[in-house]
């Protein structure tokens, strides 16, 4: 190994860019000589990390966006090559993002470029034969959910599983003890997502449910940093609705329910113990090509992992501002549904229990990087 090791990261989304960067601080304590470069965001550069492309001009949402920005996602493919080809890392750290990343794999594996993959690909949902590809061409893989090595093992896969990275980021939040949001009604939070296509599908209707709510809540939006504040308003002049825009954790934290848009968002609202309706809404070439691809029963992590209907789900046709109300107020206090989903959440902290995630699996990278 040299004595002063150079690892590239790739992650496409803000997920990815959080835990990417837990993991940066966490290496830092086992290798302080090694240097990071990434595509990465804001969290990773907070991190000393030298960012060479954001995130911001990568992320793509549904099937027929993705076919839409083809060219886009080429050059970036082609520019991505280019960069590490002459910067030469000793280890390439892919995180999620699988449609690009699992054929940034397969290129850096013919270029001997040893790549780990960090949070995989959801292969058990569709396009099962992509395990193949994880076995030729990933070093070693490092899985978040607790079905994970069981699917892998199936296939002869051996994965690396520490446990899911969230568990910890909450925890470091909540032990900083920062200060909670305070207003004089209890607040239903609406988490809209991070890319401009889901604010337009969605953050309308969820508006619109909300405003059923105003009488007795406080409205309160997590903004997403890469999106403008402006950008927020145009949706809801309405200047009584609270735009959050420090960390969406100051909002969760002091939040009586929510309606969310399905990702790992679904997972950080139940961690923190708040009732959530799922939304979900994409073009409807999107969600024809999803039906026909996707083996999956459920599209919110906390519903996968429990493996049953424990939050309730409002996909496409279903995702109405009305479905929404309805569906929240069987969540307000003293109702038998939100009782039962804060029964579930209880089993999901269970199920997750692990705690040094990020710490845990650094120590595993950098282990192999000096290998």
């Amino acid at each position: 190994m040299k004595s002063n090791p150079f690892v590239y990261i790739v992650c496409g989304e803000a997920s990815g860019d959080l835990h990417a960067a837990n993991l940066v601080a966490a290496w830092k304590t086992h290798n302080p000589n090694v240097t990071f470069k990434a595509w990465g965001g804001d969290r990773l550069a907070a991190q000393g990390v030298q960012i060479d492309q954001h995130i911001s001009t990568m992320s793509f949402m549904g099937f027929w966006e993705v076919i839409q920005n083809l060219g886009t996602i080429r050059r970036q493919f082609k520019k991505l090559q280019a960069t590490l080809l002459q910067q030469k890392p000793a280890v390439l750290v892919l995180v999620d993002y699988p449609g690009f990343n699992l054929r940034m794999a397969k290129w850096a594996h013919d270029h001997d470029i040893k790549v780990l993959y960090y949070i995989s690909p959801t292969v058990w949902a569709w396009k099962q034969n992509r395990v193949y590809q994880i076995q030729k061409y990933v070093a070693q893989l490092y899985c978040i959910l607790p079905f994970e090595p069981a699917f892998y093992a199936r296939f002869g896969i051996d994965v690396s599983y520490f446990g899911h990275p969230l568990q910890d980021e909450i925890a470091s939040y909540q032990k900083a003890g920062s200060a909670a949001l305070v207003f004089d009604k209890p607040i239903l939070a609406l988490l809209p997502g991070s890319r401009p296509q889901e604010l337009e599908k969605k953050l309308p209707l969820m508006l619109a449910a909300a405003a059923h709510f105003e009488a007795t809540h406080q409205i309160a939006i997590a903004c997403a940093s890469s999106i403008p504040l402006e950008t927020y308003r145009a949706y809801c002049p309405n200047e009584a609705i609270y735009l959050s825009t420090a960390h969406t954790y100051d909002l969760l934290s002091c939040a009586e329910l929510a309606l969310v848009t399905s990702g790992t968002a679904t997972l950080e609202t139940a961690l923190f113990n708040v009732p959530q309706v799922v939304c979900y809404k994409g073009s409807a070439l999107s969600i024809w090509l999803a039906k026909k691809l996707v083996k999956i029963k459920y599209i919110s992590l906390v519903n996968l992992i429990l493996d049953r209907s424990a939050v309730p789900e409002l996909i496409q046709e279903d995702c109405t501002a009305s479905n929404m109300q309805r569906a929240l107020r069987e969540l307000l206090p003293g109702e038998a549904k939100r009782q039962a989903q804060l029964s579930s959440y209880a089993e999901l902290h269970e199920l997750l229990q692990h705690s040094g995630t990020s710490e845990r699996i650094a120590k595993s990278m950098n282990a192999y990087l000096e290998s």
